[in-house]
Parts: structure tokens; sequence; C-alpha cells
């Protein structure tokens, strides 16, 4: 179990970084992962609070979570040998340097400049490969820091995406429970209560999530951080993503591009909450009071497009078992469940 040993969350953190390398004992070089906007926000700060501290930095510009990117990095890793990797940016960068990171067994340092899924403190990456994405199991990072001044600064719609991935908890655990009872499978109480907590958390606290609401804002960021943890104590991304997951990653194989993962998996959880017959008017609800999409024309998609993924979607991981395996369902079931929860018209 692996669990990052400092978390800081807070208006103006940043400044905080050499104060965080220097109590996590860490000196010499260190390899600075961002995108090009992310290191125009924060990269280039750090990089110059680390030389004011006697570190070497050193930065390295990617853009994608590609098999091609990682093995660029892990050639200045094998020339550099830095003591530390800092992954400044959205998911994309962050699972880019954890991947590096663990192959290289070198720490890393989370500083997420948005809050668009909840990559931020998980060991699990998402990796393109030329047919869909893989999850792989990495190493949580050694500390997280979260600017809110930074991360506010970031377009609102990743703050909705942010909280359609953690309201996904409440589909992704059921169908855990469903993994148990069906197959045996290891089920976590306190992993599955903890991401349990936090969709209810942003449940509990969407009316604060708005533009410009700070509070909103830290209860969000918390709350991923949360289930970033969550993983870590199950060992597997189990506790967090499940069909609605399924369905996202089928949606990205139909039609790639055209929505954020958050927008995708919180219309899933209201299907897969559905079949499994639970609320999912309240997973719709909140999406709605956020300003998240809740049906296709929302999202950008055709009626087909929603049909189609959700019937594609077991086929996506048929190593996970869900609701969708255990219902195989057909292309007219899966009409008749998008109408129902008026996803479709």
């Amino acid at each position: 179990m692996q669990l990052p040993r400092e978390v800081i969350v807070g208006n103006g953190v940043l400044n905080r970084v050499t104060e965080v390398i220097q109590r996590l004992n860490l000196t010499g070089d260190a390899l600075i992962i961002s995108g090009t906007k992310s290191y125009a926000v924060a990269g280039k700060k750090v990089h110059d609070l680390l030389e004011q501290a006697g570190m070497n930095p050193h930065g390295f510009l990617v853009e994608s979570t590609t098999i091609k990117d990682i093995a660029s990095i892990e050639e200045q890793l094998t020339n550099l040998k830095p003591q530390v990797l800092l992954g400044i940016g959205g998911g994309t960068i962050i699972d880019t340097t954890k991947v590096s990171s663990s192959r290289q067994n070198i720490p890393y340092i989370s500083i997420p400049t948005t809050v668009s899924h909840d990559g931020i403190a998980s060991p699990l990456a998402s990796i393109k490969t030329a047919d869909r994405p893989h999850s792989l199991i990495t190493q949580a990072p050694l500390a997280i820091i979260a600017d809110i001044d930074i991360i506010s600064s970031a377009p609102w719609r990743s703050v909705i995406s942010g909280c359609g991935d953690i309201l996904a908890k409440f589909t992704a655990v059921k169908d855990w429970e469903l993994a148990h009872i069906d197959k045996k499978e290891y089920y976590g109480e306190y992993a599955a209560s903890l991401a349990l907590l936090s969709a209810k958390v942003i449940t509990d606290n969407a009316a604060l999530i708005q533009p410009e609401n700070v509070d909103g804002l830290h209860i969000l960021i918390e709350a991923l951080i949360s289930c970033g943890v969550a993983m870590s104590i199950a060992g597997s991304s189990r506790p967090c993503s499940g069909s609605e997951h399924l369905f996202s990653h089928a949606l990205d194989m139909i039609r790639s591009d055209h929505a954020m993962h958050g927008e995708q998996v919180g219309i899933g959880s209201i299907l897969t909450a559905f079949i499994h017959g639970a609320n999912w008017q309240q997973i719709k609800n909140t999406l709605k009071q956020i300003g998240a999409p809740t049906t296709a024309k929302e999202l950008g998609i055709n009626d087909e497009d929603v049909i189609k993924a959700l019937e594609l979607a077991p086929t996506m991981r048929p190593e996970r078992y869900t609701i969708l395996h255990k219902q195989q369902l057909d292309y007219e079931k899966c009409q008749t469940i998008a109408k129902a929860t008026k996803v479709i018209d």
C-alpha cells in the first residue's frame, strides 16, 4: 500500500514546493514534466524555485500519454538520473509522469493544474495505445501540491469533469460488490467506503461547486485525492472504475475527442446505475446541478453513439466483471435503458 507523504492544498501553495522538497530530503537533479500551457502556468515558477533552493532542475514537455512519450521521458531519466520527477499539469501529464517514475524507480511529486479526474493521487495510469487505453499499476506520488489559485484559472469544464469522475464511484463500488458476490473477487470494504464517501461529499455539496467558490473547489480536490488513496488501499482501480468507465472507453472508440473523461463517465453512471436498480436520478440531478451534461445532445454525440457504446462497453475489459457482463445487453435493451434515463430522446 503506497500513500503520499505530503499533501498540501490551498491558495498559493505552489510557493511551498521547495519546503516540501527539503522535508523529503531530495537534492541534486530534478526533472519537471509538463505541457506547454502547464509549464507557463506553473512549471517555470517551480523551475525557478528549485533553482533558487540549490537544486538542478530540467524541463521536458509532453502533450500525450503514449508509449512513445514515455520512452522519450525514460531516455531523459537515463541521461540525467534525477532524484525526483515533478508532474505539473492535468491528468495526461501526471499519468505520463507516474508511469515513467515507476518504471525507473524514481519518486515523483504530483502538481495538478486542473482537476478533471482522479489521477492526482492514484497509483493507476491510463496509457494510450493503437487499439485502446490501457490501465497500468504504477506508484503513488511522494507528495501532492494542489494550488487552488492555479487550478481555479483552468476552464470550469475541467471541474465539472472531475465531479463526474467522482460520482462514478457510486456505480464502480456496486460493480466491485457484484464481482465479489458472483466471482469471489477480493472486495475491500474500507477502500469502497472511502470512494463512496467522496461521491457522497460531492452530492451533498453540489451547490457549493460553482465558479469562483473556493470552498467548493477545495472539497472537490480533497475528494479526488481521497479517491486516489482508495485505489492505493485496494491495490487496483476497482473502487473508482467500473461499468461507467467501460462505457466511456467504448465511447472513445466510437467517437474520440468529443468530450472530457469525467463528462462521459458521468453519463455512464446514470446508465449503469439504472441497470443496477440504484438511484440513477440522484446522480443525474447532481450532474445537472453542477452544470454537467446528462444527455447525448449535451455531450455532443448522437443517440446511436450512446447505444453502441453501452453495447460495446463489456468488451473493453472482459476480465473486469461488472453489471454489463452479468446482463449481456443487446442493442435493443441498451436503447431502452438510454431512453428510460432520458439520456437519449
